[in-house]
């Protein structure tokens, strides 16, 4: 819209054999696009409204190509209804400031069990702002989604950080050895330590011996109450009877949501981007050799941020120095991981 004033404003300060000569080169490029039978693009609502505008300076009816004139008179309707909306609209009360709307969003999104009148009554008695629940639930965010069957109405980011050491997921992926065969490795990792407590590797993943795999990584006394995993058929209803009869609550994640299981997702990534994407394995004992190495060093030698940063199986910690010097009477010490592909490090006493 200011760029089409803009224009208007050039217009007039300009001479007439310019315009002239501007109006002809128009005319033969809309005549070549009407030759050509180019159907030009659709107009915007600021283009519509500046023709609008502009047909009431002159004879608007010779000139219009691009659409027929019942199109045009209908853009003037419709800007005229527009105008009178807005000049009729009731002064009606002073709108919710943008903070506080913001504010109720973050209240329902952060507490997915609240309604309107327990939003309302948190505003008036702690934020001291008055507000009628229907006024709190016209700035409430639509859930358009059904919450989790058998959690409630929490969020699944909620239920896991609340059961976070009572939870175990596990998950496939596959590896492909130097003579192209696919391997199948098998997972299965604690959520509150990050710790991966099982893995196999087959080149025939079935029912059964997946079953084995959780009678191996679980032992007969356990903490654990809930596992997660896909929805691939290899667990079938009887594998999942089997893991009910060990104590566990089995939970699907939703059909194509990888995220359902991100943590899983992320080990698996991990191993491949620090392990197996860096060797070429030559067989089934040599993924598992591999593999071996890896998990120890995953579980005691590696750094995760989302602990802290901490290690799965914890470490002694050291004092921090502010000075950022080595403590004295102390040397760093190495050791290969992998053959060189990644290294531990630690704090070591000089004797004396």
């Amino acid at each position: 819209m200011g760029s089409g004033v803009l224009s208007l404003s050039e217009l007039i300060v300009r001479p007439k054999l310019s315009l002239a000569a501007e109006n002809l080169f128009l005319r033969k490029q809309l005549a070549f696009y009407e030759e050509r039978r180019v159907r030009p693009q659709r107009l915007s609502d600021p283009v519509r409204l500046c023709l609008v505008l502009l047909s009431h300076m002159f004879d608007w009816h010779p000139v219009l190509k691009v659409v027929k004139p019942a199109t045009f008179i209908g853009w003037h309707r419709n800007a005229f209804r527009l105008f009178w909306k807005w000049k009729s609209r009731p002064p009606g009360r002073p709108a919710v400031p943008a903070e506080t709307r913001a504010l109720i969003r973050r209240m329902a999104s952060e507490n997915p069990t609240w309604g309107q009148a327990q939003i309302a009554a948190e505003l008036l008695l702690k934020i001291g702002i008055r507000l009628s629940p229907r006024t709190v639930a016209k700035y409430m965010p639509r859930r358009g989604t059904r919450p989790w069957k058998g959690i409630g109405s929490q969020s699944w980011r909620t239920f896991l950080q609340n059961h976070a050491k009572q939870i175990v997921a596990c998950d496939f992926f596959t590896v492909v050895t130097a003579s192209l065969k696919v391997l199948y490795v098998f997972i299965v990792m604690e959520h509150a330590s990050r710790r991966m407590i099982h893995f196999n590797v087959t080149d025939h993943p079935t029912a059964g011996w997946t079953t084995q795999q959780f009678r191996e990584a679980l032992p007969t006394k356990h903490e654990y109450r809930f596992l997660i995993h896909d929805r691939d058929s290899i667990y079938s209803a009887d594998l999942d009877e089997q893991i009910r009869s060990m104590g566990l609550a089995v939970i699907k994640i939703p059909a194509r949501a990888p995220k359902a299981n991100a943590l899983c997702e992320r080990l698996i990534g991990t191993i491949r981007r620090e392990c197996l994407d860096l060797v070429i394995p030559f067989g089934e004992k040599h993924v598992r050799r591999i593999l071996r190495d890896y998990v120890r060093h995953y579980s005691e030698g590696r750094p995760h941020s989302s602990l802290g940063p901490g290690i799965p199986d914890g470490v002694r910690l050291v004092p921090i120095r502010s000075d950022h010097s080595i403590a004295p009477g102390s040397i760093v010490r190495s050791r290969k991981v992998l053959a060189g592909l990644r290294h531990e490090y630690w704090l070591e006493t000089i004797a004396a």
